[in-house]
């Protein structure tokens, strides 16, 4: 009933106020319900060597791993590699820590991963970046082993393109950190990227720092952010390359080091994660970044494992694709305005095209 009064409007707020002095006097109601249990199980992470602040794959595998633990309600455990004399012993310290998953981070682990995973079959393992195949036959070594694993080659084309669009000089290169499939998939979608820029376009925008028919170019001979990657970098440089593109963990810092003191106007591109948030030291470098889903991934392999019965793991391997959002590419951030306006529009018909399977970048993981 509409209360048309003063008096009665006025006498209603009174009551309401002597509800609430009431109220306040009353002892605290009882919670509803029962705060969440505490998992018991148990998640880990051992690092590569480039550690867990690399502002690349171990850092995303890290807060993955903390994400998920923490929408368990369960604890976790990390070991960090400074060398890879670390890798089996920290391995070996989350098994004597009851781990009831452990994952390792990078495809230089997969001895010890595999190694540890034969020793330890009641224990799920999983890794990133490797398919736990030392017999290259197609099948995981171990039943206990899940591989995550990234098509980076379809995001890495998206780049190349973008790369050889946006390059004044018609010169574009890349290098890597060690000479795996894992590191030369981002370096041959890339590479396949700037060949379709140029038979679209009639161009010859020329790539160095690898070479797809012959597997051959710059590598630094590790994933250290040191002296060895920026003169690696500076090689490209010399050569006229005026976007460079490392793949491997915090190399690309040395790049921009070496970018930065030759004064050139030369663009940047980052591996794995969105470095322009990630490392905003170099902000104004980015030209784009080539994506992995290494947190998302890693957050759905714990969930998914801590659910799993004994006896029941699922070792298939986690793909990432551009159609499960796996792998993409970062905004153009700061070159929105120098990129050539309808890049974007081509980038977004490309990436169509490789979704429906009319266009295939060939990868180890593509089966092509």
């Amino acid at each position: 009933m509409r209360i048309t009064s003063r008096k009665a409007a006025l006498g209603g707020l009174a009551m309401i106020g002597i509800v609430a002095v009431l109220a306040g006097c009353a002892a605290a109601p009882k919670a509803s319900s029962s705060p969440v249990a505490k998992s018991k199980f148990l998640p880990c992470m051992v690092s590569d060597s480039g550690g867990f602040d690399d502002k690349s794959f171990n850092q995303l595998g890290l807060e993955g791993l903390q994400a998920a633990a923490k929408a368990l309600n369960a604890d976790y455990k990390k070991a960090e590699s400074n060398a890879d004399t670390d890798y089996a012993p920290n391995i070996d310290s989350m098994v004597a820590a009851n781990c009831n998953l452990i994952i390792t981070v990078g495809f230089n682990l997969s001895a010890a991963t595999l190694a540890a995973a034969k020793a330890n079959p009641n224990i799920q393992f999983a890794i990133i970046d490797d398919a736990a195949d030392a017999n290259f036959d197609g099948k995981v070594d171990e039943p206990n082993i899940k591989p995550i694993l990234f098509d980076t080659a379809q995001a890495a084309y998206l780049a190349g393109y973008a790369s050889a669009s946006y390059s004044k000089s018609g010169t574009v290169g890349t290098f890597g950190g060690m000479q795996f499939p894992t590191v030369t998939i981002f370096m041959d979608g890339f590479a396949d990227g700037v060949a379709a820029y140029n038979k679209a376009k009639g161009k010859s925008v020329k790539l160095v720092g690898w070479d797809v028919a012959s597997q051959k170019g710059s590598f630094t001979g590790g994933f250290a952010a040191n002296d060895t990657a920026k003169s690696t970098a500076q090689n490209l440089i010399d050569q006229g390359a005026d976007v460079i593109f490392p793949v491997g963990g915090p190399i690309f810092q040395s790049a921009g080091a070496a970018i930065t003191d030759s004064g050139k106007n030369i663009a940047l591109l980052g591996a794995d994660a969105d470095v322009f948030n990630t490392f905003p030291t170099y902000d104004k470098l980015y030209l784009t970044s080539v994506l992995k889903g290494i947190d998302p991934a890693t957050q759905a392999v714990v969930k998914a494992s801590a659910k799993q019965a004994a006896g029941t793991f699922d070792n298939v391997a986690y793909v990432g694709t551009l159609k499960n959002d796996g792998v993409g590419i970062a905004p153009f951030h700061d070159f929105k305005s120098k990129v050539d306006p309808g890049l974007q529009g081509e980038l977004d018909a490309l990436k169509a095209d490789i979704i429906s399977g009319k266009l295939t970048v060939k990868s180890y993981l593509s089966g092509s």
